[in-house]
């Protein structure tokens, strides 16, 4: 007669908090690894970032925000690392910046804003600004749109 162990996994909701009584992060652990969806907050109380992990490794789309509450980049993540597009606000919670992201870095279009108006566009590979565009007859002739959809 053979014995067999099975391991039982377990989720539970897991909070930790600051010295001051603040909350500093909450979500799910399954046994000792985060899952599912998780809150981390400054030590104000505002939240800092949300978003969700599988195995310990942000996944799927997170928000970022600034101190004061306000709103700072949004974006994918895959196993842990940044990638397709990101959105990047400026003080006033306008787009700045969107970018495309491949293994936490620039990896395809960047398209810069001023004033919620699009006044530049740049191509990078593996980080490394490759061409920028300012006259958009240009841009559009050299890249087609699908390009910007990923």
């Amino acid at each position: 007669m053979s014995s067999s162990k099975s391991v039982f996994s377990q989720k539970k909701y897991h909070k930790e908090y600051f010295t001051n009584g603040q909350i500093k992060e909450e979500g799910w652990l399954l046994n000792t690894h985060k899952t599912a969806y998780w809150k981390f907050y400054y030590q104000n109380g505002n939240i800092k970032k949300e978003g969700h992990f599988k195995n310990n490794l942000e996944t799927k789309y997170w928000y970022f925000y600034r101190r004061n509450s306000s709103k700072e980049k949004e974006g994918h993540f895959k196993k842990g690392t940044q990638y397709n597009w990101w959105l990047f606000y400026d003080n006033k919670g306008f787009v700045n910046h969107k970018c495309q992201l491949k293994n936490n870095q620039k990896n395809g279009y960047c398209l810069i804003y001023r004033n919620n108006k699009l006044i530049k566009a740049s191509k990078f590979k593996q980080g490394k600004k490759i061409k920028e565009w300012t006259d958009f007859s240009s841009f559009r002739n050299e890249n087609s749109l699908n390009d910007l959809r990923e």
